[in-house]
């Protein structure tokens, strides 16, 4: 349940509720009928949660599969958080299951909520 997560994030950083709305920058309400269990995250909510804090996993967070921290990447090392992809030219690096697949569309996420897609056989 998303809530458990919630308050496991909260706890990793030794937060309060307020102090972790605050740094999220939503209102301390949002924050306490999440854990009550009134409200459900928005997808604002999330991005910003993630953009704040870039070891959460999004599939560990909407999910519970995963981990968390992500043992990935850190902030220091890739901007906000975002994990390296494999190079292409790489195809040790591939998973056998997607390893000479055509590629049907890239999408490309922005800060701002926006994304581009990109189709390469167009």
């Amino acid at each position: 349940m998303i809530v458990e997560r919630l308050k496991t994030i909260i706890s990793y950083y030794q937060l309060t509720p307020s102090s972790f709305a605050d740094a999220i920058r939503v209102p301390r309400s949002s924050i306490s009928h999440l854990l009550s269990g009134r409200n459900k995250p928005s997808l604002e909510f999330v991005l910003k949660l993630i953009k704040t804090y870039p070891q959460v996993n999004l599939y560990w967070l909407l999910n519970g599969k995963g981990v968390f921290p992500s043992p990935h990447e850190t902030e220091a090392s890739v901007p906000n958080g975002l994990k390296k992809m494999p190079s292409p030219n790489k195809g040790a690096n591939l998973n056998s299951a997607t390893a000479g697949k055509p590629i049907q569309k890239i999408v490309v996420l922005y800060e701002d909520g926006t994304f581009d897609a990109y189709h390469p056989n167009e």
